[in-house]
């Protein structure tokens, strides 16, 4: 984190069902780690900490793909009913008081890079806005980054409310980080998917 001013936590969301992949998609082989490993490990190359992993549905194998990371996990009980919302109320509820944004990962986007993340919170200390959102060709990505000041507000928030809806009723509050990866863009959602993004990582 170059501005050590700013405490930044990051809230990575494991607790989907994988239903379209078959198969827990956060514990698949990438690497020498898995999915979900090389997220975390994004994040700390990135030098964001604390971390916070909201589990659900895969929550045995998605603890266990993450043994030896120091991090923190968080369970979602209403994984089921209450879509990515639920999760993302789940973790920030869990942040400490004195930390001033989280950043929001996907735990199913393994491709996404440090210097994506340093980017965002280069523009988070210059923008003075609430919400930072990766941009590739004017297409909006993870992860995103919210300022504590929005946190009641969405953790207010009920379904069938959403994240998505919340941040495009505040445009003032946003700030764009244009990137040059399309890497924001993709998540793993089907087994293909997944071959694809690991034939493009050798």
């Amino acid at each position: 984190m170059g501005d050590h001013n700013i405490q930044l936590a990051a809230v990575v969301l494991a607790a989907g069902m994988s239903s379209r992949m078959g198969r827990p998609k956060m514990t698949l082989p990438w690497g020498d780690t898995t999915v979900i490993g090389q997220v975390i490990r994004t994040i700390k190359a990135a030098d964001i900490d604390p971390i916070i992993v909201v589990t659900g549905a895969a929550s045995g194998a998605v603890t266990e793909a993450l043994l030896g990371f120091e991090i923190q996990f968080v369970d979602n009980p209403a994984y089921q009913t209450g879509e990515m919302l639920s999760s993302i109320q789940a973790g920030l509820a869990a942040l400490a008081p004195g930390i001033q944004a989280a950043m929001i990962f996907l735990g199913d986007q393994p491709q996404v890079q440090p210097g994506v993340i340093r980017a965002i919170c280069e523009d988070y200390a210059s923008s003075q806005k609430e919400v930072v959102i990766p941009s590739y060709q004017r297409r909006r990505g993870h992860p995103l980054l919210i300022d504590r000041a929005l946190w009641p507000a969405i953790l207010a928030l009920q379904h069938p409310a959403t994240l998505r809806d919340f941040i495009n009723s505040h445009p003032h509050r946003i700030a764009y980080t244009p990137v040059q990866t399309d890497s924001i863009l993709h998540d793993l959602d089907t087994p293909e998917d997944y071959r694809a993004a690991r034939s493009e990582k050798v």
